[in-house]
């Protein structure tokens, strides 16, 4: 485990959890760069590539259908690099990362680096490169609603979810209807999760929790307050991130049945990476404190 500069602690890459496909020196002309002999002119580039997947049944059957074809994934980079233009090799590694997560559904994830040899440095240099690794990631999302059409507020807000194409819903808990949390007089709740993968880095996925909720028309006017949607970022994969806007784990999901209830029947065993507890211990747990 580590902590980055952002304020998360995280576990790891995909390295040694799927099967790598390689891809070396695949060498492109295009015409990416800073100054305008660069983007004018163009230039070679040459990118590698990793590929974490699983080619089990690939390797059992002989069938190049359950595998990832590198082949199309080749003329794909091609293709890209050579219809976009970008100043920095950041942003084209970025964006080319997230458009092959999208476009070959059998990657689980990649280590993608561009290699520029002719970059404009008055100074004997080989090459430079920008590397990045991406991929899916899971993460668990609780909701809730206690004001106007509360079940239509959350339906709303999970099928907006699953139509972004950054996020694949996987598995989504019944509702269940729970007193207010917190001290402040108002109607019940209508509470539920999903879990989901995304690509969204943690702070991307919490703005677009935040639109949602800004669009189904909340208004954070008192703390623990009655609200249209809520929809708090529980966990993503095994991270511990503290940030001035995200904590994750939710900071007191452990004194919430409202939470626990929901997550234990999608994500039982998913283990708090703090606590070391997994979701349905945590339950059984807050359920003895509320009985003694």
């Amino acid at each position: 485990m580590r902590e980055d500069r952002r304020g998360r602690t995280r576990s790891g890459s995909y390295n040694g959890a799927y099967d790598e496909i390689r891809i070396e020196e695949l060498e492109i002309y295009a015409h990416h760069g800073v100054f305008p002999e660069e983007t004018g002119l163009g230039q070679k580039f040459f990118v590698n590539a990793v590929l974490y997947t699983d080619t089990h049944a690939a390797g059992l059957e002989d069938e190049l259908t359950l595998s990832t074809d590198y082949g199309t994934v080749c003329q794909f980079i091609h293709q890209f690099l050579t219809d976009h233009t970008y100043k920095l090799l950041e942003a084209a590694a970025e964006h080319l990362a997230g458009r092959l997560l999208l476009k070959f559904s059998l990657i689980r994830g990649l280590t993608l680096e561009i290699r520029k040899p002719s970059a404009p440095i008055p100074l004997p240099v080989s090459s430079v490169s920008v590397s990045v690794t991406r991929g899916w990631k899971r993460a668990v999302i609780a909701c809730g609603s206690n004001m106007g059409e509360k079940e239509q507020y959350i339906e709303s807000a999970i099928r907006k979810i699953a139509e972004d194409e950054k996020c694949r819903l996987l598995q989504c808990a019944d509702r269940i209807v729970t007193k207010p949390y917190g001290g402040v007089e108002q109607a019940d709740f209508v509470n539920g999760a999903v879990l989901v993968e995304t690509l969204y880095e943690p702070e991307e996925l919490l703005g677009l929790l935040n639109r949602l909720e800004a669009e189904a028309g909340r208004e954070r006017k008192i703390h623990w307050g009655p609200r249209t949607l809520d929809l708090d970022l529980i966990f993503y994969e095994e991270e511990v991130i503290r940030t001035d806007r995200l904590t994750v784990p939710h900071p007191d999901m452990q004194n919430r049945d409202f939470v626990l209830i929901p997550l234990s029947q999608i994500v039982p065993d998913w283990i708090h990476p703090i606590y070391g507890k997994s979701v349905s211990v945590l339950l059984e747990e807050l359920e003895g404190k509320n009985k003694a």
